[in-house]
């Protein structure tokens, strides 16, 4: 007898909060004591007296672990709006990385050269090394990673995917 297990897809969720003290630590919580993993947060308020945040969660797992986080996440007392972009459809997602890279000679005009190809900014630089600013959908940052270890990968630090839905419509 064959056992079907369901695939784990990824899955962007934008969830409306209130801003108060003690709301992330609930959601991170909330995923903790559950076992499910957050592979991506951001947060950001979102209104002018600061008084609503966004959260952007990046989280995979099976299409049924999936709808029971967002089911659980909707119960929780602060949170307006659980939106899940991915099943919403086309959506903007972008991340910001910092990427420090060391080397000399032809290491040093690789990087520049895989730089340019990923239009990654120099935000700092020394004989030794560089430090690149670089934007983009999280797989444009993960094959940009992956180049400079090849050239001298040294230290990288990552904002988390910001994500909106397309469209003139809000969420």
């Amino acid at each position: 007898m064959q056992i079907k297990t369901q695939a784990s897809e990824r899955h962007t969720l934008s969830v409306t909060v209130e801003n108060e003290p003690g709301i992330l630590a609930r959601i991170a919580g909330l995923f903790s004591a559950r076992g499910y993993n957050i592979e991506s947060l951001t947060v950001a308020d979102v209104t002018e007296d600061a008084t609503i945040s966004r959260i952007t969660i990046v989280t995979s797992g099976p299409p049924a672990v999936i709808e029971q986080i967002i089911a659980q996440l909707d119960r929780l007392v602060p949170v307006h709006r659980v939106v899940d972009l991915t099943e919403l459809g086309p959506h903007v997602a972008r991340e910001l990385a910092l990427v420090k890279v060391k080397g000399t000679g032809e290491k040093r005009i690789e990087a520049m050269r895989l730089a340019e190809v990923y239009r990654a900014r120099v935000v700092d630089a020394t004989t030794a090394s560089f430090v690149f600013e670089v934007t983009g959908g999280p797989e444009k940052i993960d094959k940009f990673l992956e180049l400079m270890r090849e050239v001298g990968l040294v230290e990288v630090a990552r904002t988390g995917v910001a994500a909106i839905a397309r469209g003139a419509d809000p969420i």
